[in-house]
């Protein structure tokens, strides 16, 4: 469903109005939506107006409705809640109520209608507009409107947007609000850790999630904790006696503290509540350990929204915008929302549907049902965290030996992808070998036999643990066979950026020369710069692009401190722009200069002619991100120097290169369970093309799909031979050809209030959950 040409989406909002409100329970990220909706409503030559404190404000009207202006949503991306106010409301709930708030949007002569708000915030909206046609009725025959006013606003168009900690819509992979909460969640987890070892105790942590054991299922992955109690899926009957001997089990090879994740909503087989203090006089009771519970409530929903909340709260305010005005009569009221990495338009009240039926499953008894239904990402984490929660291993062992190393620069989130990748292998019964610093170590032979232990803790720790190097193989590739056969190695995971990729092609080239090299090769995407061909996203990349984002934040509060400053920021990421595109989008910056966008001497005109011009309004500061490798005459310097000399008298300038920064930190919650999921899959898929490649008593693997690059492309995780991905990869520059995020760009212009088309940009069709979710 590309937009026709013919459609200007500078003038296809002229004549409508837009309102937009915020319900129910707050979430991180709810602002940045408020703000895209307002500027691309704006954008399209449309009216938009706010709805201050919800649903209450809709039917009180009045002073609670106004219009907003460009300037008005500045600054408000980087705060968490909602600054237009939420509020629980009775008077929507009755007929009167629903008349008084048509009313008032008959008015204003507002027809389209855009809640950020939870399930039951959703249903409201759309029965409002299912009665929309009868209240107009009610209120021509009390006189409160005229019948030219009725005839104007003779249809109501209604756009959801999904705004929840719980991520408990069906449909959407992340709610708004899901990955800040996760956020605030693993920092308290990361703080207790610490205390725990100190005093080797057990922490039990209650997380939110009433009907959606969400939130806890990921912490779980993301902090490796001992045991998880959710709604979807309460424990087997003698869970008591399961908990205590695994919790012993654990101590008794050395773990210094257990943690215990619960959901507030958890039951056990009877529906009977599992609470902290159930758990907690169990364990201190049975086991004598010192325990402690903590109960994280409203911290959870507070803070800062995270990168991926402001960014998928921009992609979803545009795509809501043009949902409302390409809506017609005959279309269902839909939820924009995400799939992958896709923006996606769902019937509303399909997706309720479905988050009913959960309900009902769980509360019938279908638990295995329930999870299902919960969507392929709940799923998945579930399947993981089963696998990773069993520490036996099991009696036969398979006499292989898988070898695991990191190449390139380090990032957050290696160690939690070696961490799976060899507690998976032990599970499975194979030897799993820690290769140290790289290529290097397989040349020199620093490989060392890993048990499960060894691993332990790893989740949270940024960097790179076993050491990693940027050399390539191709130089010491007869070294390396000769380690190979000397540690008799079956199988290697390879974990890195750009020369991973390389190294593992150099590695199969080599098979023709070098029979030891006929072994199957797993590359795993690891890199701040997320420029690996296979995959829409590397490890350590979000991580990357918060560090980016918080210290944008903190540059812009300078800088509106001061006024009329502009800052100029140099991101790394080698010639790949993703950073400064998605920390553009994050932070809300004037323009992102990267490689894959040229930019010439007009374009540099035209950016500084558009912060002149900015500055004569109540917003006197800018935010100018460069990509470290963009153009190599237009340097960071230059563009500093320009900026200075062009602004004199109207604003100064200030620079700032982040540097080595990116690299470091403890890794996101979503680094955390990317690089769990991606390690333990890729060690299962090794254990099955191991099973295919065994010929007379030996491993002799030389076809192309027995080396493979595991990505996330659009929906799915999927292996792809790293000589397919040969075409798509443009070496000198070491990028991928085609890359996904660049059709965001327009998006990041239109915020920043540039006049361009949007028709670059993606565009939605309406998707069924039901039948989607029958296909999956």
């Amino acid at each position: 469903m590309q937009r026709s040409a013919s459609v200007d989406p500078t003038k296809m909002g002229i004549g409508r109005a837009i309102a937009v409100l915020t319900s129910g329970g707050d979430a991180q990220g709810m602002n940045a939506a408020v703000r895209a909706t307002v500027r691309v409503g704006i954008y399209t030559g449309a009216k938009v107006y706010f709805v201050h404190e919800g649903y209450q404000g809709l039917v009180d009207g009045g002073d609670n409705i106004r219009q907003a202006t460009w300037e008005s949503v500045s600054m408000m991306l980087q705060l968490g809640g909602t600054v237009i106010g939420s509020a629980r409301c009775q008077d929507f709930r009755s007929k009167e109520g629903r008349a008084k708030a048509a009313c008032n949007l008959v008015k204003l002569g507002i027809t389209n209608l855009c809640v950020i708000g939870g399930d039951g915030s959703l249903t409201g909206a759309n029965e409002f507009r299912n009665e929309w046609s009868e209240l107009l009725q009610i209120l021509l025959k009390a006189g409160k409107i005229t019948a030219e006013e009725a005839k104007r606003s003779s249809h109501l168009n209604i756009v959801g947007m999904v705004g929840s900690i719980d991520n408990d819509f069906c449909g959407t992979d992340m709610t708004i609000g899901t990955d800040s909460a996760l956020h605030r969640i693993m920092e308290v987890v990361d703080a207790i850790t610490t205390t725990a070892q100190s005093h080797q105790r057990a922490f039990i942590l209650e997380v939110m999630g009433r009907h959606c054991g969400y939130l806890a299922l990921v912490t779980a992955l993301s902090c490796g904790a001992d045991w998880v109690f959710i709604p979807e899926m309460p424990p087997d009957e003698g869970w008591e006696d399961h908990l205590c001997r695994r919790l012993t089990y654990h101590r008794s090879i050395g773990h210094r503290l257990n943690i215990i994740i619960v959901a507030e909503g958890a039951l056990d087989r009877h529906g009977k509540p599992i609470t902290c203090d159930i758990i907690k006089n169990l364990v201190a009771k049975k086991l004598g350990f010192d325990t402690r519970a903590t109960i994280l409530g409203h911290v959870q929903r507070g803070g800062t929204p995270s990168a991926f909340d402001r960014i998928l709260g921009s992609r979803m305010g545009v795509e809501a915008v043009m949902a409302l005005l390409e809506a017609t009569p005959d279309t269902p009221a839909c939820v924009v929302s995400l799939s992958g990495n896709m923006a996606v338009r769902l019937p509303l009240m399909e997706c309720v549907q479905v988050t009913k039926e959960v309900t009902k499953a769980m509360a019938e008894g279908r638990f295995e049902e329930a999870v299902k239904l919960r969507g392929k990402s709940f799923e998945n984490n579930w399947n993981t965290y089963k696998l990773l929660a069993h520490v036996t291993a099991p009696d036969v062992k398979s006499n292989i030996n898988i070898a695991i190393l990191n190449v390139g620069a380090p990032c957050a989130g290696m160690n939690s992808a070696v961490r799976s990748a060899v507690r998976i292998g032990i599970i499975q019964g194979h030897n799993m070998l820690a290769v140290h610093d790289g290529f290097d170590g397989l040349a020199h032979g620093t490989i060392e036999p890993v048990d499960w232990g060894y691993v332990g803790g790893w989740t949270g720790k940024g960097g790179s643990i076993l050491g990693t190097k940027r050399s390539l193989p191709a130089s010491m590739i007869e070294d390396i066979s000769l380690n190979i056969a000397k540690f008799n190695i079956h199988a290697l995971v390879i974990i890195g950026g750009f020369e991973a990729f390389v190294g593992g092609l150099e590695l199969v080239t080599a098979r023709e020369k070098y029979e030891e090299l006929c072994i199957p090769l797993v590359v795993i995407p690891a890199t701040v710069s997320n420029n690996v061909p296979g995959s829409d996203f590397s490890i350590g990349a979000d991580t990357a692009l918060n560090t980016i984002t918080t210290t944008c934040d903190r540059i812009k509060q300078s800088a509106a401190g001061t006024k009329r400053r502009v800052f100029i920021i140099e991101t790394m990421g080698g010639f790949c722009g993703y950073l400064a595109t998605m920390a553009g989008l994050a932070a809300g910056a004037d323009a992102a200069y990267i490689y894959e966008d040229p930019f010439g001497i007009h374009d540099l005109e035209t950016n500084v002619e558009h912060l002149l011009e900015k500055m004569k309004t109540t917003v006197k500061r800018g935010l100018i991100l460069r990509n470290e490798k963009c153009n190599a005459n237009y340097t960071t310097d230059f563009l500093f120097s320009l900026y200075s000399e062009e602004g004199k008298g109207v604003f100064d300038c200030r620079k700032n290169v982040l540097g080595h920064m990116q690299q470091g930190g403890t890794p996101t919650p979503f680094d955390r369970n990317f690089g769990t999921k991606m390690g333990a899959k890729a060690v299962l898929w090794l254990t099955d093309k191991l099973k295919e490649c065994y010929r007379h008593g030996r491993i002799f693997a030389n076809t192309p799909d027995s080396a493979c690059v595991l990505g996330m492309r659009k929906r799915a995780m999927i292996f792809q031979p790293l000589s397919d991905l040969k075409e798509d990869t443009d070496f000198e520059h070491r990028i991928p050809k085609t890359q996904w995020w660049l059709k965001l760009r327009p998006i990041l212009k239109i915020l920043a209030k540039y006049k361009i088309n949007l028709d670059t940009s993606e565009t939605a069709t309406m998707e069924h959950v039901i039948k989607k979710r029958g296909a999956v």
